[in-house]
């Protein structure tokens, strides 16, 4: 039922739900052979009104504020730009950074759905 691609993707996103994005930004690098990113909380001057961004000259992730880290849909996002970033040029759209985390988190809808199901039946077996 899940490839080994779905269950590393619902294990980010649930380790961002844990408030471990260090953590899941390390293990998205080296699963895609790519640079750690920095992860800042607070926006450049630039993009103050965004939620999220991504500055490929200090290869960060900056989020508007501290819960912003908890969302998996905003670091995945980011991090897709930093994935499609090379020279300092990136080569990625906001349609496909919203695909690549949307992705993910279907992964781990679908996962926690599956360990909620094996869970309660294991339990009504059990009883």
């Amino acid at each position: 039922m899940f490839t080994s691609e779905n269950l590393f993707k619902a294990k980010i996103v649930q380790l961002i739900l844990m408030k471990e994005p260090i953590e899941a930004i390390e293990a998205l690098s080296h699963h895609y052979c790519v640079d750690v990113p920095h992860l800042k909380v607070g926006m450049p001057k630039k993009y103050s009104k965004k939620v999220g961004c991504y500055v490929a000259k200090t290869k960060t992730i900056h989020v508007m504020n501290q819960e912003k880290l908890e969302e998996p849909f905003v670091i995945l996002h980011e991090f897709y730009h930093h994935l499609r970033t090379r020279d300092g040029e990136h080569r990625g759209t906001e349609k496909h950074a919203d695909k690549f985390a949307e992705e993910f988190i279907e992964a781990f809808k679908i996962y926690h759905r599956y360990s909620f199901y094996v869970s309660y039946n294991y339990k009504n077996q059990t009883t």
